[in-house]
């Protein structure tokens, strides 16, 4: 399908033995799909996953649900050759390096590290006089956020597109987000309940936020976070017994009224003995006959919506996330957060400048 307003075409393997002319065809429609795949990077704040720009595609409609897999391929295959940059779909943030080291050489001869390590602390420097002297007290921050808050609010997803739909609301809100895949993670598990732990014992309520997938585990999700996060208080020592879990998405009304996708199974991880992938429908499966399960099959049959599915209207997004945030936030306590910091950042903008000048750098 072309869309009118970014002329994409979907690149079309005509059926048959391949001739020079089609080939040539092919090429050029590749051509053209990378070409304006770019330019539409260029107008988003955010980089999608592959199955993201499938969602944003066919939000275009430039796609329809069939032709997802044909799209992801071509996409994948695109960056493997260089036609589209690598970074044109997000990192999996599970498989990056961390606390990979600051002066680590990335390509640069070993050789010449040495005047180039030089060159870096030199412009350090220059760029810490030059932030000094321009916005002196820019990074003070006298007091917390939540200081002025009666809840600390974190909020998490289960797909790595929603965090760069919902990135901008939550640093406008200064609410934690993060991204997880399945529960198993003990590490990121505890950190996130020492930080609850650290701010209850400050007086607050601890309210966490997901957003999922609609199908019968992203809607029972808020049990199975209380489960998991109850496996690990023996060790943390703190309980979620008081913690607000507050699924806000997808949720079905906003599904129909803005007309996300319905994706027509609901496959689970795995293969049955004939090497088909297993269905929650199936009676043969073993979560078949859960409650969970067999109420989501009453209300809305055999059918799931990705999260993903976000990509196609990122403005009705972005509000679903402010409007949940909103329910625990005080508008009135952002304000005195922002007279108070003001007041005192002036005062010790002032001191910062004296002793600058006393230094002969101003």
């Amino acid at each position: 399908m072309i869309n009118q307003l970014t002329e994409i075409t979907l690149p079309v393997v005509k059926i048959g033995r391949p001739t020079a002319e089609s080939k040539a065809l092919y090429q050029r429609q590749l051509d053209r799909f990378c070409e304006h795949l770019i330019k539409l990077k260029s107008t988003l704040d955010f980089i999608p996953s592959v199955r993201g720009w499938c969602y944003y595609l066919e939000g275009l409609n430039v796609i329809t649900k069939g032709q997802f897999d044909v799209a992801q391929r071509i996409i994948n295959d695109c960056r493997k050759s260089g036609q589209l940059p690598i970074d044109i779909c997000s990192v999996d943030e599970s498989r990056t390096a961390d606390n990979v080291s600051y002066y680590s050489s990335d390509g640069i001869d070993v050789e010449d590290w040495s005047y180039h390590r030089a060159l870096s602390i030199k412009y350090e420097i220059e760029n810490i006089v030059e932030d000094a002297t321009r916005n002196p007290a820019s990074d003070y921050y006298p007091y917390d956020w939540h200081d002025f808050q009666t809840h600390y609010v974190e909020l998490m997803t289960e797909k790595i597109d929603l965090i760069g739909i919902f990135k901008p609301v939550c640093q406008q809100y200064n609410v934690a987000y993060s991204n997880r895949r399945g529960w198993g993670d003990i590490h990121s598990n505890a950190a996130l309940m020492r930080r609850f732990a650290d701010w209850e014992r400050r007086g607050k309520q601890c309210v966490l936020l997901y957003c999922g997938d609609h199908d019968p585990a992203g809607l029972h999700i808020s049990d199975l976070i209380q489960n998991n996060l109850s496996d690990l208080s023996p060790a943390v020592g703190w309980s979620p017994d008081n913690l607000i879990i507050d699924r806000f998405g997808l949720n079905y009304d906003f599904i129909q009224d803005n007309n996300l996708t319905w994706i027509d199974n609901l496959e689970t991880s795995g293969k049955d003995e004939n090497g088909n992938a297993r269905r929650l429908d199936d009676p043969e499966h073993n979560d078949y006959g859960k409650p969970y399960v067999k109420n989501y099959l009453e209300t809305y049959g055999a059918r799931k919506v990705e999260a993903n599915a976000l990509m196609s209207n990122i403005a009705a997004g972005r509000q679903l996330c402010e409007s949940a945030i909103l329910k625990y936030i005080d508008a009135e306590g952002i304000e005195r957060w922002r007279s108070e910091t003001a007041n005192l950042r002036n005062d010790a903008e002032q001191r910062i400048i004296e002793r600058l000048t006393d230094a002969g750098i101003l």
